[in-house]
């Protein structure tokens, strides 16, 4: 072998040796940073998020926790800028790669911004509480998904910016495109329209029990094309807001008051003084309760039926939550049946008589159905 054959195979090694050194140390960069970004989202991150509690307002804690997964994407795509320096196929500042960097950079934000309006968040109600709740809670879902198509449109048109690509081909593009589709989608248009009617005319928000032809239940959460509501057997129903829109609703959650009426049979042996201790006593009862509304009280003798003598008692209470309703409603039937005792008075229940005459042993039927 020559002494030329001999220098070029060294040369040939050394420059082997080197290329895999610079990969070895760009690997190892990208490594240590993934590396030390599951120390930081453990150890670090977690002691921000404690500091950030101490504040006097959950803002900062809403931040943190919104950028937590962008911000450990973020030490990887340094990581990768630094690695470049040393890695032996393609050079840091190449074009293509920067561009690819600050897109990266921009879908970090948006993702973070994106998670920062989500309503689950509380940044959105926060902000409605600091404006002494001149939001409808209805419109908050409205208003989040509003700010991310914008954020998510703002970074779209910012990354194809980036690529030289032109933007406003692509919006009159889609100006043409979104006409062409809404009127194949009408149904869509329509359940839009329907929620825009809801949210303007607020026949319901969210927490609101609702009962229409379609469905009875809680409402969970309103969107622009369906409101979801769950039922008391906890199904959870998505109807369209185009059919809502044109249904009869009764919100249940917006009762003034709750009413109870019932009638008390009394047996017909009551005497009339006894009724009438009944009924003042009734009455009284329910006046001097708290929890019932004083506005309409009626408790009076209302008719004679086939075996008993029928009080109608009708109230409402105050709270029209059906929990305490039913406890109210327990608490009053509990009492009428002592001032009942106290007074000595039988309810009546179904009953009939038979009256045979001692000479024909005739029997006549004299009471007869059930109440």
């Amino acid at each position: 072998m020559s002494l030329d054959s001999l220098v070029l195979a060294f040369s040939t090694a050394d420059i082997d040796y080197d290329m895999l050194k610079n990969l070895g140390i760009s690997i190892g960069i990208l490594v240590v940073f993934i590396l030390f970004r599951n120390l930081f989202t453990k150890y670090v991150f977690q002691l921000i998020v404690k500091l950030t509690r101490k504040t006097p307002t959950e803002f900062l804690t809403q931040i943190c926790l919104s950028f937590e997964r962008p911000l450990g994407w973020a030490f990887i795509i340094v990581g990768l800028y630094l690695a470049m320096d040393y890695f032996p196929f393609m050079e840091q500042q190449n074009a293509l790669f920067i561009k690819f960097l600050r897109s990266m950079i921009i879908v970090l934000i948006t993702w973070g911004l994106f998670n920062l309006s989500s309503p689950s968040t509380g940044i959105l109600i926060s902000v409605n509480e600091k404006m002494n709740n001149k939001i409808d809670l209805i419109l908050l879902p409205f208003i989040s998904r509003t700010i991310r198509v914008i954020i998510i449109a703002i970074s779209i048109s910012i990354i194809g910016q980036e690529f030289n690509y032109d933007v406003n081909g692509l919006v009159a593009g889609l100006g043409l495109g979104g006409l062409a589709f809404a009127l194949a989608a009408k149904e869509a248009v329509g359940n839009l329209i329907g929620g825009v009617v809801i949210v303007t005319e607020k026949p319901f928000s969210i927490g609101d029990w609702i009962k229409t032809p379609s469905v009875e239940g809680i409402v969970e959460d309103i969107n622009f094309r369906s409101t979801k509501v769950r039922t008391f057997s906890q199904a959870l129903v998505t109807v369209p807001n185009a059919t809502l829109a044109n249904e009869a609703i009764t919100n249940w959650s917006r009762m003034g008051k709750r009413k109870i009426d019932f009638h008390l049979g009394l047996n017909y042996k009551t005497t009339k003084e006894e009724l009438e201790r009944v009924v003042r006593r009734i009455e009284q009862l329910l006046r001097t309760h708290e929890e019932i509304h004083p506005d309409t009280i009626m408790v009076a003798f209302d008719h004679y039926n086939e075996s008993s003598l029928d009080v109608l008692i009708y109230f409402f209470t105050n709270s029209t939550v059906w929990a305490e309703h039913v406890k109210i409603k327990h608490e009053i039937n509990l009492e009428i049946m002592a001032i009942l005792e106290e007074e000595a008075v039988e309810i009546a229940f179904p009953s009939r008589t038979l009256y045979v005459t001692p000479q024909t042993n005739e029997v006549f039927q004299t009471m007869g159905s059930i109440d």
